[in-house]
């Protein structure tokens, strides 16, 4: 049995080779439906690990009090449905202060530009450094990580000491890859001494997380005293089993600074960090589901293409389906071996498919600067549908080659 399959097989491989041409036509049909399957659902999978490395990064028990919830209302001309006001300093500070829930940590921070130019004795960066005002928290709420140094202390916070940390990117773009702990740098005039030096976070759609420095809020907020700055507000909570507590005795604390009557509806936001993550996956899964769409009339057409092609070579071959069966051959040995030239042809294209869909996502996550991964998910959906494309394109032509009348078959010209 396993001898007459071997045999099948290279009878199949044998006319697989005779008829190139087509072969290599056919393979290409497959080999872009799969393409486009692996290829959306690679990029798609490179976006979904980006956002949540970055959102994950900030912990499962961090929320945010922002200026608008995650999800905007607009009302029919693109109008906000309601203004909140700004979350100014005085509300971020007095937050701070009353907010005394257990096992919590409270940050206050704000972007003071992002076109900063850090200057370090002769060089300079170009003008496209984050200032950032930060306290003490702003680390630990965030997710980040000293790479060298140390964090601001309550006394460099309190005391309005010009010490700053810097991301990853200075050590190459100001100090030649020197350690720059205890080394002095200029932003706007000011002199700055380097305390710490943050772990590489990398790029994230084109905002470049390692080229930042960090420096106590008041300094901040000496330097880039614009009118109407919005302030962050990141609350840590060490047990998240008391996180709804925690948002609870925030959103009254803060209601409160607001002075809003019971009745009125809150005029801020408030976000968790896993909270976030689950909307924009919501988001993703219904590109995945576009994808599929997308894919399957692809892969209907590949489908359609290879039958054609395979009943095609089944009227060609009509004398030599009846040669073989006057020689012995049985129905299912006739079926076998078209049954197995569609399974390879089917292989050939979902393989190079998946090739060349994993290139297309790898482009598309380098491009964008996204996280790129090995989509196994996507490469074992590829295979599956490669596999039943050759099943059912290959099960109809392989059965009419198996009832061919012998007779009728070596009378065909």
């Amino acid at each position: 049995m396993f001898s007459l399959a071997k045999e099948n097989i290279k009878i199949a491989l044998s006319s697989i080779r005779s008829q190139l041409l087509r072969t290599i036509l056919t393979v290409i049909i497959i080999t872009i439906g799969i393409t486009a399957l692996v290829g959306i659902l690679s990029a798609i999978n490179a976006l979904e690990n980006t956002i949540s490395s970055d959102f994950a990064s900030m912990g499962a028990n961090t929320f945010n009090l922002q200026r608008y919830d995650f999800t905007i209302q607009t009302r029919g001309r693109g109008e906000r449905e309601k203004i909140n006001p700004i979350i100014s300093y005085r509300d971020a500070k007095e937050f701070k202060e009353k907010y005394n829930f257990p096992y919590t940590q409270t940050s206050i921070s704000f972007t003071g530009t992002a076109g900063a130019e850090v200057k370090y004795q002769t060089k300079k960066t170009d003008p496209e450094v984050n200032v950032l005002g930060v306290n003490e928290n702003f680390l630990a709420n965030s997710g980040l990580e000293i790479e060298s140094g140390r964090n601001f202390s309550y006394f460099d916070i309190e005391n309005n000491v010009n010490v700053c940390i810097l991301g990853a990117d200075f050590k190459d773009a100001l100090f030649n890859g020197m350690d720059p702990v205890n080394k002095t740098i200029s932003v706007r005039g000011a002199k700055f001494k380097v305390i710490g030096i943050l772990e590489s976070k990398g790029s994230t759609f084109g905002n470049n997380e390692d080229l930042r420095v960090l420096i106590p809020i008041q300094i901040a907020r000496s330097l880039y005293n614009q009118p109407y700055i919005n302030y962050n507000i990141s609350v840590m909570v060490d047990d998240k089993q008391m996180m709804e507590g925690a948002q609870d005795e925030a959103i009254i604390t803060f209601r409160n600074i607001r002075k809003l009557q019971p009745k009125e509806e809150n005029n801020f936001g408030i976000m968790r960090s896993d909270s976030l993550i689950n909307q924009i996956l919501k988001i993703t899964g219904y590109l995945n589901f576009a994808a599929f769409i997308i894919s399957f009339i692809t892969i209907l057409g590949s489908s359609i293409a290879l039958m054609n092609i395979m009943l095609v070579s089944v009227t060609e071959r009509t004398r030599e389906i009846g040669v073989r069966k006057a020689l012995g051959a049985k129905k299912n040995t006739i079926a076998f071996q078209f049954f197995s030239e569609t399974i390879i042809i089917g292989q050939l294209g979902g393989i190079f498919g998946i090739i060349f869909g994993m290139l297309i996502g790898l482009l598309v996550a380098s491009v964008a600067g996204l996280s790129f991964s090995i989509p196994w998910l996507a490469i074992g959906i590829a295979t599956g549908v490669s596999l039943i494309i050759a099943i059912l394109s290959g099960l109809f032509p392989a059965i009419k080659a198996a009832k061919q009348d012998p007779i009728e078959s070596l009378r065909y010209e």
